[in-house]
């Protein structure tokens, strides 16, 4: 079967990499529609792996213009000539587009949904509750998600819950060499309790939680202003987040929280807007933080996955990540509760036990979500679709 997938980057959207891999391993034939741009990270290594590349003629911007109307048009013809027998988009712009430009085509529809943040729109869920009929197939990249859509009425045997992943050849434990090199090279001392953040700023939106970053660096930055004041042991403590704005505006966001929280001026806290390899963060900490209000599995999975346990939110997917035995989670935009679960997995770094956490985190996230049975598991359902 031809295979074409839509997304409206051509910079994040890697994870749709390993789906794209074991579709031409069985043999598809696979295409990408991505917006036109720049060599982007993903158009790279689409390119890198001789995945043939169309620039849409849509941006994936809606815009009250003729433009937007003209783009959709000339998509449109783009998938006709291209004729897949299946359109397969991620992020809620490329399903929009993919769903209007594509009505009357042969063509099945399958989305995935990257993240649930979208539906936490009154007035997107209204429209989406109509929209998502045209989907032969909704795949939520979690439960939480997957659960959603069937609430909006879409029937259950179109509905499937299959995870992104992670690699977890490539999110390895490790070593000891690796570990104490990684501690070095941030300035931390074997007796340093550290904590991460991993996660892009992104400014807030406009239909959600209006007025907030969603990966909710602020509530952290607040919880371990406290934390720090309210434990005299924790003088020897570290945060280190890790990551820029993901936009103009994000990194206009972040600057307004690091002078907020007097990053500059607090010798705990280490922000960097960029890693050669995320890795290197996962390896000097000892927990990782996703304070989440709104997110699908996150940065938890590449920290599980390097036996790294996590502190969550209750946002979305990110309870699904952890259980009792591998981290906490705690009500989102919670200070007192992120505090007080600081407070627990310092205690355990102390005595010991939060190496244990880590070795049980590895092993739940091999078994739950590996990155390679997710991709095929995707790859059957685009198969079942078209009855191949």
């Amino acid at each position: 079967m031809k295979v074409a997938m839509l997304i409206k980057t051509d910079e994040g959207g890697r994870w749709t990499l390993p789906h794209l891999d074991e579709l031409r391993a069985r043999g598809h034939e696979v295409v990408a529609v991505l917006p036109p741009g720049s060599e982007g990270q993903l158009r790279k290594a689409l390119h890198d792996r001789g995945i043939d590349v169309v620039q849409s003629a849509f941006d994936f911007r809606f815009r009250p213009a003729a433009a937007t109307v003209t783009g959709l048009l000339g998509l449109r013809g783009q998938l006709r000539a291209l004729a897949p027998d299946v359109l397969h988009y991620h992020l809620y712009a490329s399903a929009l587009a993919t769903r209007i430009a594509s009505l009357g085509l042969p063509a099945r529809r399958v989305h995935m949904v990257a993240g649930p943040l979208y539906l936490e729109s009154p007035l997107i869920r209204l429209v989406e509750r109509l929209l998502c009929r045209l989907d032969a197939v909704v795949i939520g990249g979690s439960d939480h998600t997957a659960t959603l859509y069937r609430r909006l009425g879409l029937p259950a045997v179109r509905v499937t819950a299959i995870p992104y992943g992670v690699d977890t050849a490539h999110f390895t434990p490790p070593s000891p060499a690796y570990r104490a090199a990684c501690r070095d090279a941030f300035g931390i001392d074997a007796g340093t309790f550290t904590a991460c953040l991993v996660a892009y700023v992104y400014p807030p939106k406009r239909l959600t939680h209006r007025g907030r970053g969603i990966k909710g660096h602020d509530v952290l930055l607040a919880a371990w202003r406290r934390f720090r004041r309210e434990t005299p042991s924790a003088a020897a403590s570290r945060l280190i987040l890790l990551g820029g704005g993901f936009t103009p505006a994000g990194e206009a966001h972040r600057q307004q929280l690091m002078a907020r929280f007097g990053v500059a001026a607090d010798p705990s806290v280490d922000w960097q807007d960029s890693a050669l390899d995320v890795r290197d963060c996962y390896a000097a900490a000892d927990v990782s933080i996703s304070p989440s209000l709104s997110e699908n599995h996150g940065a938890a999975l590449e920290a599980g996955a390097m036996g790294v346990p996590s502190i969550v939110s209750d946002a979305g997917a990110l309870p699904e990540t952890v259980d009792r035995s591998t981290g906490w989670t705690v009500p989102r935009d919670d200070v007192d509760a992120l505090v007080a679960a600081l407070h627990e997995a310092h205690h355990e770094f102390r005595t010991g036990a939060l190496r244990r956490r880590g070795q049980l985190a590895r092993e739940r996230t091999e078994a739950r979500f590996a990155q390679d049975r997710a991709a095929a598991a995707v790859a059957d359902v685009l198969e079942r679709v078209v009855g191949r």
